[in-house]
């Protein structure tokens, strides 16, 4: 890997953990929120199996809901499940479904995309 793509990579990776710590705590931005379940199937050019994940929140875990791509070569990519997740809240909705593409921008990278299942407990 060359130095320029390692500078892009630090980079990308110091603004995600800066956009994280401001993202707060859901219990901050959303005291009424018990808990958000995301099941996800990755499917991705060259995998023939989808990969599943759950992912968990919590009141006093990150409000930070974006997911990493699987591919190693992807840069600033990912799924922001951002608008789905507070779009729900406010409308106190229970579960949602969908798919999202990788937003990266490297064209040598395998972007993934999600199916997504979001759960929300209030309390």
């Amino acid at each position: 890997m060359n130095n320029s793509m390692n500078c892009r990579k630090n980079t990308a990776r110091m603004e995600k953990e800066q956009q994280k710590k401001d993202a707060g705590v859901v219990v901050s931005r959303f005291p009424e929120i018990a808990s958000i379940v995301i099941n996800m199937l990755y499917n991705q050019k060259g995998i023939q199996k989808s990969l599943p994940r759950v992912v968990n929140f919590f009141p006093d875990s990150s409000a930070w809901f974006r997911i990493d791509c699987l591919s190693k070569e992807c840069v600033g990519g990912g799924f922001d499940l951002t608008h789905v997740i507070t779009d729900m809240i406010r409308s106190r909705k229970e579960a949602s479904t969908g798919t999202l593409c990788c937003e990266g921008d490297s064209p040598s990278a395998d972007h993934s995309t999600i199916a997504y299942e979001i759960a929300i407990q209030y309390l």
